[in-house]
């Protein structure tokens, strides 16, 4: 067996451990307000936090400032005029490739 299967088979057993240890949880943690809270606001920060990294990180080392960026500032504004979100996701593509396109 080599080294990737064994990093699959460390993956799916962690990812298995995970989800027995969030079924064991006590019902009455899960019914505080706090927790809830926090389940419903950790997952849009953590994929906010996703797309500025992939959006504005360059390596390790810098921010660079690119087509990206007018896609996403688009598709802010979108957000904002409450547009469907498959069309945020349709201007976001477009402006970003009409940017590079310019470019």
């Amino acid at each position: 067996m080599n080294t990737t299967w064994l990093a699959i088979l460390g993956t799916a057993v962690g990812c298995y451990g995970l989800k027995l240890l969030g079924l064991s949880v006590p019902t009455g943690l899960l019914d505080r307000a706090a927790v809830r809270r926090f389940a419903a606001l950790a997952p849009v920060a953590l994929l906010a936090a996703l797309t500025a990294l992939q959006t504005f990180g360059q390596g390790a080392h810098g921010l660079t400032l690119d087509a990206r960026a007018a896609g996403l500032a688009a598709a802010g504004v979108a957000v904002w005029r409450r547009a469907p979100f498959l069309l945020v996701v349709v201007v976001a593509v477009a402006v970003t490739a009409l940017v590079r396109a310019v470019a």
